[in-house]
């Protein structure tokens, strides 16, 4: 009885042991659900943004600015913008379509979301920032003046003294120019906005104006297409360039920013760059 007694409570003492093992088991098996710090969570998030139409990015522009966006004689288009895009697009898995419209145009399909991004040498500036969102700032912009040789304008200082300068519809040279005297304009009746910097350069050209504010990479393209014009060496101003977006869109933002870095560190950009702007 004895004998029996022993082997009894060395059954129940296994079974015990038995019972802890499962129970530690219950409590450890079975797949963990993903803690919102897993790689694929983040991969999700960074991919949780959305477009105009699924599977393509609409790049709203204006695409008479050269080197950033022209158009190709086979009526496609090119420039620094362009292929900016395109990379940053293929980075995203999805596929670039430009729309091409007037400076002012381009601004307002992206804030009512008519595009995904803009990109047209856009400068950021306080009141764009009021009803559109801006990416990191991805060159510099100069803003120069274009005159004829022969002009007795020679400095910015006399702009002043301008009947009449020229510049594209909607940009910061309009903005800046037809600014009062007193905020460091020139006034209204003293500025034509044109629909193209190019059309500006024609009214030069034909002596409708006295000078023309632009950026300095398209005027630089203008006056080589333009014999007896040249730039002043004095800078007009200084501006950032960047990607514009609707207000709030941060998803997209984001996801942009983050291809653009990559793009900078492995080199691409500045490749892009250099073909289409040489070293001075």
């Amino acid at each position: 009885m004895e004998k029996e007694d022993c082997v009894m409570k060395k059954y129940f003492a296994l079974l015990l042991v038995l019972a802890m093992v499962l129970s530690l088991a219950a409590c450890g098996g079975g797949d963990k659900p993903a803690s919102p710090d897993t790689p694929d969570d983040v991969d999700a998030a960074a991919t949780a943004f959305t477009t105009v139409e699924e599977g393509k990015l609409h790049m709203s522009t204006n695409a008479e600015f050269p080197p950033y966006e022209m158009t190709t004689d086979a009526g496609g288009f090119e420039g620094i913008d362009v292929e900016v895009a395109d990379a940053i697009a293929k980075k995203l898995g999805l596929e670039l379509v430009v729309d091409d419209m007037g400076f002012d145009a381009a601004l307002t399909a992206v804030q009512t979301g008519q595009s995904d991004i803009a990109m047209a040498g856009i400068t950021i500036t306080d009141e764009r920032k009021e009803v559109m969102d801006f990416s990191d700032s991805y060159a510099t912009g100069i803003q120069v003046v274009i005159v004829k040789e022969d002009s007795p304008i020679q400095t910015v200082d006399d702009l002043a003294n301008a009947e009449m300068i020229g510049t594209q519809k909607a940009t910061t040279g309009y903005i800046y120019c037809s600014d009062s005297p007193e905020n460091g304009g020139y006034g209204e009746d003293h500025v034509t906005a044109f629909d193209t910097g190019a059309l500006a350069v024609m009214a030069l050209v034909n002596g409708q104006v006295d000078a023309v504010v632009i950026d300095n990479e398209p005027a630089k393209a203008f006056v080589a297409q333009n014999p007896g014009l040249k730039i002043l060496d004095t800078e007009f101003a200084v501006e950032d360039y960047a990607i514009g977006f609707a207000k709030g869109n941060t998803a997209l933002l984001e996801a942009v920013n983050t291809a653009m870095a990559e793009l900078k560190d492995d080199g691409t950009f500045q490749n892009i760059v250099d073909k289409y702007i040489t070293a001075e």
